[in-house]
């Protein structure tokens, strides 16, 4: 029986999946593996040859198949679905994170919009397809230049997509056949080279666009950035150097840099121009010592052609030239995130084909560029055609009372639908 969407989405919800983002797994919500069990157990109910990808100890990729008519070895066309396991932690949330509410025509609850809604809808569309009567001998549709046949569809269950996108760098091993030798594959019913025999011809990263289709978005960098002092009695400050007043320096040319970056950077025509941010501060250990040791973390976001390690060097150096630290000491963290942005050069004609679909089916949907980042700049990054799709508002994501409308949901269903059954090769 083909899936609904809706109580997809609510079991979904119900699974917690939460990235601890960096920190250690130390809850029972953190981390993708019961989700990861419960696809694996929907991939075998319908039939869906599968694998499991090691990421990193407990977190795996679920990778799934639907194959097409004619396969990809005989000119078939291989699309990629990709979307992602994980979500953002469910803290201050003003509706029940893991409770999948249906209230209002909508469905709430943590990932509901990013990016379970779009994980139900490929879910869903991925069953009908299974269930359709013709399955097994696909029925073609005849079109003014030809026969036309489904795609092969590769369904990608991504983890730590909200903290490195490490799951989709890795998913790329899986078709080159150089690296998949060294693949840590724990489980499935298929072999990597089964399910890619080529790499994919075109990508779909799952994100909530309002089905928009976004062909560029920024990169991020990011790092942790110490001054060290040395201790002393509040009542004698001047025997102390004072992290705390070196690293308010350093925050304020984080600062300047970012008026800089927003002023007189180039500016990208879609995703506009990139930004950096001190998010974090840490430091001192009680009100009547001199701090001795303080901690940012630097949030700097790429344009869609910048390298992460220029961007890094760049603003360290311009630290170096403008923070007067005194005879505080100065260390940067290696980054422990590193993503290139999405670029437009490639991806045109594939936004333009999935763009038609969904207008097709009368919904309003525009190319555009946006600010944040996605899986799509591995894949992108990897030589694949990529463009980022899918239900919801990004204005939903990661917010108290996260929710996406039903009516979202499955019009998502309706256009995988199609992507399923036409593809997304230019006619």
């Amino acid at each position: 029986m083909a899936l609904d969407p809706v109580e997809t989405l609510q079991q979904l919800i119900r699974i917690p999946s939460v990235n601890p983002m960096g920190r250690p797994f130390n809850e029972p919500i953190h981390g993708e593996a019961r989700l990861t069990d419960a696809l694996q157990a929907i991939c075998e109910r319908h039939g869906w040859p599968w694998l499991r990808q090691c990421v990193q100890p407990g977190r795996e990729n679920l990778v799934a198949l639907l194959a097409g008519d004619p396969l990809p070895a005989d000119g078939g066309e291989l699309l990629l679905w990709d979307v992602h396991q994980d979500t953002v932690p469910a803290d201050g949330m003003t509706v029940e994170p893991f409770g999948g509410e249906v209230r209002d025509n909508r469905v709430y609850g943590r990932g509901a919009c990013d990016v379970k809604g779009s994980l139900a809808a490929m879910l869903a569309a991925a069953s009908r397809r299974s269930e359709d009567a013709n399955e097994s001998s696909p029925n073609p549709s005849v079109t003014g230049r030809g026969i036309h046949r489904r795609p092969t569809i590769v369904i990608a269950f991504t983890v730590n997509e909200e903290c490195g996108f490490s799951g989709a760098s890795t998913l790329c091993d899986l078709w080159h056949p150089e690296k998949r030798g060294a693949a840590t594959i724990t489980a499935g019913t298929i072999s990597p080279d089964a399910i890619f025999p080529r790499p994919p011809d075109a990508a779909v990263v799952a994100e909530p666009t309002q089905f928009d289709v976004v062909v560029a978005h920024h990169g991020v960098v990011r790092w942790r950035c110490h001054t060290f002092g040395r201790a002393a009695h509040t009542s004698r400050p001047d025997a102390g150097v004072n992290a705390i007043y070196a690293m308010a320096r350093i925050v304020q040319a984080v600062e300047h840099y970012h008026t800089l970056l927003s002023t007189a950077w180039p500016e990208h025509p879609l995703c506009g121009r990139p930004s950096a941010c001190v998010s974090t501060i840490h430091g001192g250990v009680g009100i009547n010592t001199v701090p001795e040791h303080v901690t940012i973390e630097i949030d700097r976001r790429l344009g869609p052609e910048e390298s992460p390690e220029e961007a890094y060097q760049r603003l360290i150096q311009y630290i170096a030239e403008q923070a007067n630290v005194g005879q505080c000491r100065v260390e940067h963290d290696l980054p422990f995130m590193r993503s290139h942005g999405l670029s437009d050069r490639t991806n045109r004609k594939l936004a333009e084909r999935l763009s038609g679909l969904t207008r097709q089916l009368g919904r309003p949907s525009e190319i555009i560029g946006v600010p944040f980042g996605t899986d799509a700049a591995a894949l992108s990054a990897d030589g694949i055609p990529t463009v980022v799709f899918g239900p919801g508002s990004i204005a939903q994501a990661h917010t108290a009372d996260e929710f996406i409308d039903i009516e979202e949901l499955r019009f998502g269903v309706e256009i995988f639908c199609r992507i399923a059954t036409e593809g997304l090769r230019s006619p």
